[in-house]
């Protein structure tokens, strides 16, 4: 008798170990997700990936408690990267290869289905504060006809953070009608996160978009926010007091979560979109905002989820901005079926068991004939430039467009490789050592772009946003 109960005990045994590790291995339930976008924050302005003179304590916190990302791509400018966030896509496929400006007729094209589509169709609430960027010419463009089932903060950038002016126009809307409320915007954002975690709807999982407009030009803060970078001078000092506010947003956004109850079961991304300009701080990299050299492409960020998300790891591995898409539709439990095929890969055993990158390839691109391509450790160029942004911070140096120093081929080209490995900061150009690897990169840079669509800036003139080039570069 003894002898048969033991052998059910060990049955009983065996089978509970086999939920166990089944448990450990299932997807997590279905997490609330906050994605904080940092506006032009440089790749080395932040405690945790380097920075030394601007204090950032709650994002450093953060970090320190997730998974740093050392190898995330961006876009080079601003427009591009929200597009490719919230649509999976590269520009080749949108058309959004530049800043939306002001009252420009064209924008995210509205075929593209947005992340926040994706995630309320999965049954979740979805609510933007802070800046859009991505059109607003007819109501079809605007954020609550995207998927966001609540808007708030602004569409333009370079508002006046005071005024919340932008040349002449006020740029300022709650669910995409105007509303003039004074204040700090980055204030006035975090204060509507808050609001927005405090009275959700407990029955259903959310997605909160923050993309501050800080710390992007103009150079504007309290002056309370000052007095701590007494040793700084002139913009730098005008940006720390910018950033250290944008961290107490932050931190104040957490605390927002901790006294609803939701911080175990939230998923936290924190990146930029898009390299930093003056008098921001690229560490390492080369150059800045506006370019495809790291500087411009390469942003800092981390992912933070207690007990699903490892504590104090890098990842090295190289992802893209397009990848948020797949990995958080999939973690909530959406479909990925769409008309319109993704470029992003789901990342997410890559964050967590430390798997390779999902991909061979990663385009960054700027326009159909600048562009560059990452393949493991090595990165081709064509037609690179240390041009300004676009939108330079006020106050910062000016220097002029340098083109990089190519190799020309029969076509004109500018082609440069760097290995990045050895060579992160992109200095020196093995291209013409390297002519074999040049050739087999410059072959898949061209199947990138082979039909990649006109910019949008330019179809919509003809339009046709979105429409095919006729000639493949």
């Amino acid at each position: 008798m003894l002898f048969k109960n033991l052998a059910w005990l060990r049955v009983a045994l065996l089978a509970a170990l086999g939920l166990m590790a089944a448990s450990a291995t299932a997807a997590p339930a279905r997490p609330n997700i906050v994605f904080f976008l940092v506006d032009d924050l440089g790749f080395a302005d932040c405690g945790f990936n380097g920075g030394k003179d601007i204090k950032t304590p709650n994002i450093d916190k953060l970090a320190s408690a997730g998974v740093i990302l050392d190898s995330l791509y961006v876009q080079p400018v601003c427009s591009p990267t929200r597009a490719a966030l919230l649509t999976g896509r590269y520009a080749t496929h949108t058309g959004v290869y530049t800043i939306v400006r002001p009252h420009a007729t064209w924008g995210l094209p509205l075929a593209e289905r947005t992340l926040a589509n994706a995630l309320k169709d999965a049954g979740y609430e979805t609510a933007l504060t802070g800046k859009w960027h991505l059109g607003e010419f007819e109501r079809a463009y605007l954020p609550t006809a995207r998927g966001f089932d609540h808007q708030y903060g602004h569409y333009f950038g370079m508002i006046d953070y005071f005024t919340h002016v932008r040349g002449t126009t006020h740029d300022w809307y709650r669910n995409d009608q105007e509303v003039k409320e004074e204040g700090y915007s980055t204030h006035l954002i975090t204060r509507e996160a808050c609001r927005l975690i405090a009275e959700k709807d407990k029955a259903k999982p959310f997605f909160l978009y923050v993309p501050f407009n800080g710390v992007h030009a103009p150079l504007q803060v309290p002056e309370s926010y000052l007095q701590p970078y007494g040793a700084l001078k002139g913009p730098r000092q005008k940006l720390a007091g910018m950033l250290a506010a944008v961290d107490e947003a932050i931190g104040q956004i957490l605390g927002a979560l901790d006294k609803a109850g939701l911080r175990d079961n939230t998923l936290i991304i924190f990146t930029t979109d898009n390299g930093g300009p003056p008098p921001t701080d690229n560490g390492p990299l080369r150059a800045r905002k506006g370019t495809i050299y790291e500087g411009g492409v390469r942003g800092c960020g981390f992912v933070n989820w207690p007990g699903h998300i490892p504590s104090g790891k890098h990842v090295t591995e190289p992802m893209h901005t397009v990848d948020w898409y797949p990995t958080l539709v999939k973690l909530a439990g959406g479909s990925l079926e769409q008309k319109t095929p993704l470029d992003g890969r789901d990342v997410w055993p890559m964050l967590t068991q430390g798997a390779p990158s999902p991909h061979e390839v990663i385009l960054s691109v700027q326009s159909p004939d600048r562009a560059a391509v990452r393949m493991g450790d090595w990165k081709l160029l064509l037609n690179a430039s240390e041009a300004d942004s676009e939108e330079a911070p006020e106050g910062s140096p000016k220097q002029k467009g340098k083109k990089g120093k190519g190799k020309a081929d029969g076509k004109g080209e500018r082609l440069e490789l760097y290995n990045l490995a050895a060579d992160i900061g992109e200095k020196t150009n093995l291209a013409d050592k390297e002519p074999e690897r040049v050739a087999k990169m410059r072959a898949k840079l061209a199947e990138l772009l082979k039909g990649a669509v006109t910019p949008g800036h330019l179809s919509h003139e003809e339009g046709a946003i979105g429409a095919p080039k006729t000639k493949a570069p």
